[in-house]
């Protein structure tokens, strides 16, 4: 059978590398912003005049609607066409971005960063089954999936580096120009060299749509309020529990449906649905690190934002390091050994983060512990996206990589509220001075994040043995 790649090359119309990179780099551009906004809160809240509550909606607005549609985006590429969700994603999520820098008022802002979480609902899934797709030659797929999954994964820390040198040499609003003229880029390129792929005659799974999305959209936004507010909130008990019955209600829909929104049947492989599970666990304990390293650079190094920025760079360099690896490493060894590797390696740089004090200088600890989070969290994850997508049929490759990426968002919000929560507890229970408070607080919630990592290293026990 003639592959996608081979057609489309024929035809003149695809240059791998020029695919590869447009997808790539468009992947970058919606995890950046994940992350990228951080460091330049503090002015938003000034120049728009944000509440101290209302703030917080700069992040959540953008996590809660990329988070809750991407299921609904994965699928719709399936039945729709993916060329056309990813090209139409990518060009929402860029005209949103320009939007966002000419934002005159908080409102105008956050509206902005909500089209920016369709656009990136619409693009992300389709991005993965894309490359999938295109990419159909076994080795070749497990290279671009690896270096998919280590862009994913370093952009998180790159989207803080690049935030604090934008913020400090421009303002913040350059933090959502320089969206623009990449993703202005990504579609020209796409519109020229991105191959069709044929459409699945189908329909599309309404009651299936409603319930994941709502479901998933309300777990998160309760996973928000549990960071926010505590776990005991009114608000934070009632929005996952809606959550929770709404996806109930979504996997009765999807076992009675004729054409499913997501087919249960990506889970029947235990490999598989192994690696959907770390895929939710590992995110809960390493994007944490994140979070409570830039306050503790800041709040009690006394590092700038520029400063704090850079010294994420190990961390990036060692995800981006793993990406080339993973495609040798793999063939040779196999998903298990990597992914317990990653898991231990992981689990021990949360560890080394329990020894801060507040003296606790960059080197040696918060550099080795830094470098051994990258490796780890590249090692744990990048097999992951090898195993659930290298064996996904053309007709699934997007509910599989919209599930993919649902399990990594939700996860990685469903670890940040619980681990608020422990280093809320914990801040209280060591008193004194706020610093000496802030320390005792991310030491407790890194010392459960590696619990979580811990966790993986058991999940990941259960893969076979066997090679890709």
């Amino acid at each position: 059978m003639t592959t996608t790649l081979s057609v489309a090359a024929r035809r003149g119309r695809v240059r791998p590398g020029i695919v590869l990179s447009t997808l790539l780099t468009c992947q970058l551009m919606i995890i950046l912003d994940v992350t990228v906004m951080n460091v330049a809160l503090p002015r938003i809240r000034t120049d728009l005049d944000f509440s101290a509550t209302g703030l917080s909606w700069v992040m959540n607005s953008y996590t809660l609607v990329f988070g809750g549609l991407l299921l609904l985006g994965g699928r719709a590429g399936d039945l729709f066409g993916r060329r056309r969700l990813f090209l139409a994603g990518a060009l929402l999520f860029t005209l949103a971005s320009l939007a966002g820098g000419l934002a005159p008022s908080a409102g105008w802002l956050l509206a902005a960063r909500v089209a920016q979480g369709i656009g990136a609902a619409m693009a992300a899934p389709n991005t993965l089954a894309l490359l999938t797709t295109t990419f159909a030659e076994p080795k070749a797929r497990m290279r671009v999936l690896a270096l998919f999954s280590g862009m994913s994964s370093a952009g998180f820390a790159i989207g803080l580096l690049l935030g604090g040198l934008l913020t400090a040499w421009f303002d913040w609003r350059s933090v959502l120009f320089i969206n623009v003229p990449f993703g202005l880029v990504i579609v020209a390129l796409a519109l020229r060299y991105l191959p069709e792929v044929p459409r699945r005659r189908t329909r599309l799974d309404l009651p299936g749509a409603i319930t994941a999305t709502g479901g998933v959209a309300a777990l998160v936004y309760g996973f928000i309020s549990a960071a926010a507010d505590g776990w005991g909130a009114a608000a934070t008990e009632l929005w996952l529990g809606v959550g929770v019955v709404a996806l109930i209600a979504f996997v009765v829909l999807e076992s009675r449906s004729a054409h499913p929104l997501l087919p249960l049947r990506l889970f029947a492989d235990r490999d598989r649905a192994a690696a959907y599970l770390n895929m939710f666990l590992v995110p809960m304990a390493g994007m944490s690190m994140f979070f409570f390293l830039t306050q503790y650079l800041q709040d009690v190094r006394g590092m700038s934002s520029l400063a704090t920025g850079f010294a994420f760079l190990p961390t990036a360099v060692a995800m981006f390091a793993v990406a080339r690896l993973i495609p040798r490493l793999l063939p040779r060894f196999g998903p298990k050994p990597v992914t317990i590797t990653g898991a231990v390696t992981l689990a021990a740089g949360l560890l080394l983060l329990t020894r801060l004090t507040t003296d606790s200088a960059y080197f040696p600890l918060l550099f080795v512990a830094m470098t051994a989070i990258g490796l780890g969290m590249g090692l744990a994850v990048s097999p992951l996206n090898v195993v659930i997508m290298s064996t996904v049929s053309a007709e699934e490759a997007g509910a599989a990589g919209g599930a993919l990426q649902t399990l990594q968002q939700t996860g990685g919000a469903l670890g940040l509220a619980i681990l608020v929560t422990v280093f809320g507890t914990a801040s209280r229970a060591t008193g004194g001075a706020p610093a000496d408070a802030l320390v005792g607080g991310v030491t407790a919630a890194f010392a459960a994040a590696a619990g979580i990592a811990a966790v993986t290293a058991l999940v990941a026990l259960t893969f076979r043995g066997t090679r890709p």
